[in-house]
């Protein structure tokens, strides 16, 4: 059972990236200039605009890998770094991020879940 229960944080945990992912997305199709004003905004922050496309790279990746369950400690470890991160230098409230980031280190812990491509190698 316990098995199963942290198949079930990983996907949630993954969910949390993929959502933000799907948004920008659909926010990039509804909008002919979302892309060039998510990268405005990026730059409003100090950021260059190369971060938009890291940032939406690592959001895919990182939450697709976590989804299946694939390389599940080395991601979870890189997408709770990320999420502290990310929300220092997007001026994002720093709580939730660390609440993800806590989930995040609890499953690089525990890293073997039901379900998941690491499963398929043993």
């Amino acid at each position: 059972m316990q098995c199963y229960l942290t198949a079930l944080a990983r996907i949630l945990l993954a969910q949390v990236f993929l959502l933000q992912i799907t948004m920008l997305i659909i926010g990039f199709f509804s909008n002919p200039d979302g892309y060039q004003q998510y990268q405005a905004g990026l730059g409003s922050l100090g950021l260059a605009s190369i971060f938009a496309p890291l940032i939406i790279l690592v959001q895919l990746v990182g939450g697709l890998a976590l989804f299946v369950g694939y390389r599940t400690k080395f991601f979870a470890l890189f997408m709770a770094i990320y999420a502290v991160v990310i929300s220092v230098l997007l001026h994002l409230p720093v709580l939730p991020y660390l609440a993800i980031a806590g989930g995040l280190l609890m499953l690089a812990l525990n890293p073997v879940t039901a379900c998941s491509l690491d499963n398929l190698k043993k």
